[in-house]
């Protein structure tokens, strides 16, 4: 056995744990909203976004507590990505994603807001108990918005499906047990992830943020992913696209609010690196839902590809920074053209396609 096989045991029993712990702890939640008779939308957009990002809450709420910063904030950083570039990505292919609510015209545009807003905050290097809070405030303020405005909602989606059939519901002692059973593998998955994130950082002698970006934000977001492919299946292009918005709204207000608020008065520290390349990724991944509006509230196929591509390009460029090769400024210029390129030929195919019409 050599020195990597420990910290990769690790990292994939972590990741597996926190699947099984998100799911357990989803089908609990989802049970006691239920049974308080909180709408389907609001289960949709709040529970079952918290259920799916319970694995990136632990997992960063742990890093703050073993003094790792940059796994807490990269973790998020890059399942934000991950979960516009890989997880609407994947679900467009399986099925072309139509949006018939006010998804389109509410939270996507609250989403773009969010990110700007974070990636402002958190321009200093630090964010401060003070932006926490302010983060969580943000979250209250549109969970009760989200409760309120539930009559505003398009007539297809309040009487939708149930999220969970009449024969899965549980009892209450069964609830609580899910509840209990998924926090605790939750919490006993993430320090094992955590741990073996760490030492195959040190081993492979490359800085955290990287792990965090990739190997952590992948395996934290699997929940979101394989919520939305199902969701996608099941012709539920709504929830799939949900899903993903109200995951990661709550990635940046719950997540990085509670890490705020739990760093102290040392705040929470954050790379250069994140700032002035990551962060600016997730604000332009988190823009790509525009197409949305551009499509008459459709993502293609075409435009899942293009977003998985775009992913794959961002691996690549985090794998030269990690190998330390001399041709990354020349690969991110190549990037740029190709997407100059690319972009050009897409519209003017769009606007073709357009005429003809």
């Amino acid at each position: 056995m050599n020195e990597y096989s420990l910290p990769l045991i690790e990292v994939i029993s972590g990741i597996l744990l926190l699947f099984g712990g998100g799911e357990v702890f989803i089908q609990g939640a989802i049970t006691l909203s239920l049974i308080l008779g909180i709408p389907q939308i609001v289960i949709g957009l709040t529970v079952v976004a918290l259920g799916t990002s319970s694995p990136e809450l632990l997992v960063s709420l742990n890093s703050v507590f073993r003094d790792s910063d940059s796994l807490a904030v990269s973790n998020v950083i890059g399942s934000n990505i991950f979960n516009i570039l890989v997880v609407l990505g994947i679900s467009s292919l399986v099925r072309p994603l139509k949006v018939k609510s006010r998804i389109v015209r509410r939270d996507v545009p609250l989403l773009i807001a969010i990110s700007c807003a974070v990636w402002a905050i958190s321009s200093t290097g630090l964010l401060t108990w003070q932006a926490g809070i302010f983060l969580l405030l943000c979250l209250t303020i549109n969970t009760i918005w989200e409760i309120n405005t539930i009559n505003e909602i398009d007539e297809d989606i309040k009487t939708a499906e149930p999220v969970i059939e009449d024969s899965h519901k549980k009892n209450e002692f069964q609830m609580f047990f899910q509840l209990i059973l998924g926090i605790a593998l939750l919490g006993f998955g993430s320090n094992i992830l955590i741990s073996g994130s760490k030492t195959l950082a040190t081993i492979m002698g490359v800085n955290e943020t990287i792990i965090g970006l990739t190997i952590m934000a992948t395996g934290t977001s699997l929940p979101e992913l394989v919520t939305s492919i199902v969701a996608a299946l099941k012709g539920k292009t709504d929830l799939a696209i949900g899903n993903v918005i109200g995951s990661n709204l709550l990635n940046q207000l719950l997540i990085l609010g509670s890490c705020g608020v739990v760093s102290g008065l040392e705040g929470l520290k954050i790379d250069k690196e994140l700032i002035t390349t990551d962060l600016p990724i997730m604000v332009l991944t988190t823009f790509a839902c525009m197409p949305i509006f551009w499509t008459k509230g459709k993502i293609t196929r075409i435009e899942g590809f293009i977003l998985l591509n775009i992913y794959l390009f961002y691996l690549v460029d985090k794998i030269i920074i990690s190998s330390g090769f001399g041709f990354l400024q020349q690969y991110r210029l190549f990037i740029f053209l190709y997407t100059i390129v690319f972009t050009i030929v897409f519209l003017l195919k769009a606007k073709l396609k357009f005429q003809k019409q």
